[in-house]
Parts: C-alpha cells; structure tokens; sequence
C-alpha cells in the first residue's frame, strides 16, 4: 500500500534531480520523509519515464497480452485432462498387440487416428514395418518356448486349416488350450505332417480327423517310435467329425422320406382330380399306391437309421446310458448292432468311420488312467459311479422344494465309498481328474480354426511371422470367463515364466526364454 502520495514522489524526484545544494534535505523536511526515501523516489520516478517513453509496449498492453497468455494456459491444462500419454513405444505396443489380437492394418490405422489425429499417426508402411519386427521376435521368442513345452504337451487335437490355398498345420493341448503347433507349410503330406510332430517327444495321444495327409503323418511318427523304442504315440479319430457326419447323413436319409412322401401326396391328388373328371383312377390309383409303398419304406428306413444312429452314438460317449462306465467290448457290440441299420451311399464315411479301430482309442486309454490312479477294481468302480451321479444332480427350482433320489442318490454312494477305504477322497481326486480330461474330440484344435479363420478374414496376407504373432499373443492371453478364467494357457499348461504379459513375453531376450 502507498502511504506518500505519487505527486509527493514527482516533487521528491525533482528536487533530487535538480542537483542544487540543501533541495533534498529541504524536500525530505516538507515531505516529512527521509533522506533515503527522496533518492528512492528520484530512481524510480527517472525509470518509469524512461520505460515510458522507450517505445515497448505500453502497460495497458501488457496487462491485455497477460490475461490473453493466462487463458491460453487455462486452455491447455483443460486439453492436457482429456489427453493421454502415447509416447513411441506406446505406439509399437498398441500396434502390434491389436495385430496379434486379429484386427486388419486399416482398422489399426482408424484407432491411431481416433488417438493421434490423422496427420500425427504413422503411416501405413512404418506400421508394417513395426509388426514385421514384431513378428520375427516371436518367432525367435516360440522357438525356445516350445523346446520348454515339449515335456508339458501330452496329448494334442491336430487339425489344418488353409490360408489363401496354402494349408496351415495346427495342433492345441485340449486341457490347457495351449496353441503348440502353427506351421504355415507347402502341403499336407504325411511327410510334412511328421516332420512338425516328431520334435514333441512327450506326445502321448493325439486326436484328429480321418484327413489322408494327417493320418499318414501319425503313423510315420507310431514307426518312427517303434523303431527307435521310443514313448509309444496313441492316436484317436475325431469323435466330433463322426458325430457331424452321423447328423448330416440322417438329415439326408430325413430328406428322402420328405421328398418321396410329397411325391406320394402329389399322386393322391392325381387319383382325386381322375376320379372327379373322369371316373377311371385305376393307372394313376396304382401309381399313388406305389408311390405310398415306397413313401412308407423310406419312412421305415429313416425310422431303422435313427434307432441305429443313437446306438452308435451311445458307442462313442463315456458312460452307457444305463450310467455305467463305456468300454471296447460293449462299444463294439453297439456298432455292429447299429451297422446294418445304417445303410445307403450317404452313410458310407459314417460307416468307415465307425469301424475303425481308432474311434474307440479313447475308450482303451481311459481305463488304463483309471487302473493307474485307483488300482483297488471294487473301489474304483464306486469312485466312477460317484463322479457320475454328482454329474446326475437335479437342478435345484428357486423357492421350491428339494426332492427326489437324485438329490440324495449321490451322497449315498460316498458312503459306500467312504466304507470300502476311509483315505477315499485323494482316490477320488485323481479318478476324477482322469474323467474329466479324457479327449474324445478335437473340438479344442476346431475352436481354434474358428479363431483362425476370423484373423483370414482380416488380413489379405498371413505371414509365417504373423502367425507366430499371433500365436504367442494367443498362448499369453488370460481368458475372461469358463473354468480357466483368470490364467493364460501357457500357465494352465505349468510353463513357468517371469511374466506372461504378452509385451514382456516378446521383448524377452533369447537367453531369458531358453
């Protein structure tokens, strides 16, 4: 606050200035102020002249361009709350994480826009550069994770899937989900076939389709074994492709009767019209009447088809509908039961199917874990009935009341259980482990496909690099919902690594991952 007056400061200033002997002290005795304040004044006053008059800008506009640059900065710290960092690195990680997720480079371009804004977004040839870089990472990086998986794969579903005409070879471990296979390749030979699966040491049972190619590179890799006194390879046919050719060849079978039964409907018409024009229906009566009979014998044989159909099926499920343990013996019976129900051309790849030795391999391979894990028969077969009839359990009404022996059937089993060994509980564990991770169809390496064909879709070209991308991202990625929610395959497989983040998995140095 100013407590002299500014024309005290001038008259200060002046006296000061006009250097006669005895003005500052006479100024400084009328102003009633010190020596010291008159000479004060006198500098100040002389400076605010001399910037006055200097020719800078002016104090009103000053005061105008501050409050202009304070807005600015009101603006800027407004932009800064809505703005997020993305420095270069973010930029790679986005780009390459959404390409291994399955979107296309015009799709990553749109999102880089969204953030950046089209002019400050790299451009189409540096993205493709980034995943190209990317993509030969992961190969280095899967290279030496699958050497520390091969003692981890036990079983596989292997299956091939085409890229632009040129066939894909994939295998998947059904507990874990882990994609172990990736192999863009040339053909599908057995050769080929073999060469990518003889390096998985630890494969015990696979399970594919009765694909030519694929076959034919099992059983090289079952001699190879043989001759090499190696782990014997158990191989499974797809009980999911038998099962969908089953359908689709009843459906035909289904069709036949709808289309002979409208002929036979047709003629009936016939025989109406002949009668009420003319009178005389015997030729068209005798064609309705055969068009009838063999309406009726295809009805009859897609009534016969069905019924040998659901024994089949029984044949290829893990309990017998009576709720007891499925095995060879009593498969086979059921087959060959149903096989001459299942008759005509279109049931011919059924039929085959059916027959070979293969599609009861499951069977076979179940009752050796289930020997291995509860060795007492009496014991294990209790244990097995348990597993079932928890599985049997009405589903409980809200607000209603709980009856019924199926509520209670289960918890007197566990008493029979508890009464032929009292340490029951670990038997059960692992009887039930065994049950529940025994493969029947590859419908594991088909889920995968289905994933396969979603990035196809996207992306006009898949490089063995991208392929690669693609399957470490898949291998990292902790599922969101189902039973294995919350870890990624490589962690349900047991492969121990210091993060499973898909970015710290890929810049992970070669010595690191081997």
């Amino acid at each position: 606050m100013v407590k002299i007056p500014f024309a005290v400061w001038i008259a200060n200033a002046a006296a000061r200035l006009a250097s006669t002997y005895g003005n500052v002290t006479r100024q400084a005795e009328a102003a009633d102020c010190s020596r010291q304040t008159v000479y004060d004044h006198a500098q100040k006053v002389q400076a605010a002249v001399e910037v006055e008059h200097a020719g800078g800008p002016t104090h009103a506009e000053l005061i105008q361009e501050n409050e202009y640059l304070r807005q600015e900065n009101a603006r800027l710290w407004d932009w800064l709350a809505q703005t997020i960092e993305f420095p270069l690195g973010k930029r790679h990680e986005f780009t390459v994480t959404a390409t291994a997720m399955g979107l296309s480079l015009n799709q990553v371009l749109v999102l880089l826009a969204i953030l950046m804004g089209t002019r400050a977004r790299p451009g189409r040839s540096t993205i493709q550069r980034w995943i190209k870089v990317a993509g030969q990472k992961a190969t280095r990086v899967l290279k030496h994770l699958d050497r520390r998986c091969r003692t981890l794969v036990l079983v596989g579903c292997l299956d091939e899937i085409f890229f632009h005409g040129r066939p894909v070879l994939v295998g998947v471990e059904p507990a874990s989900m882990t994609w172990f296979l990736g192999h863009k390749a040339d053909d599908r030979t057995g050769a080929t076939w073999c060469q990518h699966l003889q390096g998985w040491t630890a494969l015990q049972y696979v399970l594919a389709d009765a694909g030519t190619g694929l076959q034919a590179g099992i059983a090289l890799v079952q001699h190879k074994r043989r001759a090499a006194q190696q782990t014997p390879l158990e191989n499974g046919l797809d009980v999911f492709h038998t099962t969908q050719e089953g359908q689709r060849a009843l459906s035909q079978t289904w069709n036949q009767v709808e289309t002979l039964w409208e002929e036979a409907e047709a003629a009936t018409r016939r025989v109406e019209r002949a009668r009420r024009h003319k009178g005389d229906t015997r030729g068209v009566a005798t064609a309705a009447a055969s068009a009838w009979k063999e309406a009726e014998a295809a009805c009859a044989r897609y009534e016969a088809a069905d019924a040998g159909w659901a024994r089949a099926r029984s044949a290829l499920r893990v309990f017998r509908p009576d709720g007891q343990l499925n095995d060879r013996v009593w498969a086979q019976q059921q087959i060959d039961a149903a096989l001459p129900h299942l008759c005509g051309r279109h049931w011919s790849k059924v039929r085959g199917f059916l027959q070979a030795e293969p599609t009861l391999t499951f069977l076979d391979r179940l009752h050796r874990q289930l020997q291995e894990a509860e060795p007492n028969a009496e014991l294990r077969a209790a244990l097995v009935r348990l597993w079932w009839l928890r599985r049997q359990r009405p589903r409980g009404v809200p607000g209603g009341a709980i009856a019924g022996a199926g509520h209670v059937a289960h918890l007197v089993q566990q008493v029979v259980c508890q009464r032929l060994d009292a340490q029951w509980a670990e038997s059960y564990r692992r009887v039930s482990g065994v049950l529940r991770q025994t493969v029947r169809a590859s419908s594991a390496v088909e889920c995968m496909n289905s994933v396969l064909r979603m990035h196809q879709a996207r992306h006009r070209t898949v490089t063995p690099g991208l392929l690669d991308l693609k399957r470490l991202y898949w291998n990292c990625r902790a599922f969101r919902e189902g039973k294995r929610r919350g870890r990624c395959p490589y962690q349900h497989l047991g492969l121990k690594l210091p993060s499973y983040d898909f970015w710290s998995v890929l810049q992970m140095l070669v010595d690191e991952a081997a």
